[in-house]
């Protein structure tokens, strides 16, 4: 007599999601057992805000608000809130490079393959919850804000739309990080190298000072930067000051612009890194 082999039924929305799931939330508890990492995460952007809201606030006005001298740090901190926000899931994409090249490097991803599982599953459920965990920093950063005077006026619905946009961006720039992390040798230089374009990414946007007060020449490279983009659209749904803009398409459009690059960098890096993934784990 043989005993029949019970078989999974296909899942609605195909096993690379299902398995993604899967491999997510194991990433997801991993966190949970490691809070030292988390705790660390959430220190840095912290420190950001009461850097810029108490050291530089008072230093940098915001042209078009129309504010006195004395209000003037008050209009900045609501002003920076988005753009912390902004180099914040930004920077989730430094995270997730670390954390697929130590990943390729300690044997886990040897144990994946081991198992009956979707080829791409790994790196959905990977990057799935390195945005995921941008959760817990928003809001973190959100009661800090509000501590230092950081205000939402644009309504609770913009306020929803506003973070989730911030969570597809984080998305989005994690399959970046994995792309990276995946063709780095090791951890060392994988850590490395998931900050050295982040730095520009950030930094040259109006998540800190008005896009009017850079260089002529530089104006442009800033207005096409998703980070600007991404920072002007949740300025504009949380109600917070935008100052004034450089008349530029995406600058004009934020939201559409940036829900658009979120869509093309998923679209190029998903693929990139599926395909890089699955020929280096074939070996």
């Amino acid at each position: 007599m043989t005993a029949s082999v019970q078989t999974r039924k296909r899942p609605l929305l195909g096993w690379n999601i299902s398995d993604g799931v899967v491999v997510s939330r194991f990433s997801l508890v991993q966190t949970l057992r490691v809070p030292e990492l988390m705790f660390f995460s959430l220190v840095q952007p912290v420190i950001f805000v009461l850097l810029f809201a108490y050291v530089f606030g008072g230093a940098i006005p915001i042209a078009g608000t129309g504010a006195s001298a004395e209000d003037a740090a008050n209009i900045y901190r609501n002003y920076l809130m988005p753009g912390i926000f902004g180099q914040t899931v930004a920077f989730a994409a430094a995270a997730s490079t670390v954390g697929m090249a130590e990943a390729m490097s300690t044997g886990l991803i040897d144990r994946f393959r081991s198992l009956p599982m979707a080829s791409g599953a790994v790196l959905i459920g990977h990057t799935f919850a390195d945005a995921a965990r941008q959760i817990l920093v928003l809001l973190v950063l959100s009661i800090t804000g509000f501590l230092v005077g950081w205000r939402i006026t644009g309504g609770v619905w913009n306020a929803v739309c506003a973070y989730l946009l911030l969570l597809l961006f984080a998305y989005s720039v994690t399959w970046v990080g994995a792309s990276i992390g995946l063709a780095m040798p090791n951890v060392e230089t994988a850590s490395t190298a998931g900050l050295v374009w982040l730095f520009p990414l950030t930094f040259l946007s109006n998540a800190f000072v008005p896009l009017s007060s850079m260089p002529s020449w530089l104006q442009p490279i800033a207005a096409y930067n998703p980070v600007s983009t991404l920072v002007l659209a949740t300025r504009e749904l949380f109600g917070n000051p935008t100052g004034l803009q450089p008349d530029y398409w995406p600058l004009n459009n934020p939201t559409i612009y940036t829900i658009g690059s979120c869509a093309l960098v998923i679209a190029i890096f998903a693929t990139l890194s599926i395909r890089k993934y699955t020929k280096t784990t074939a070996k």
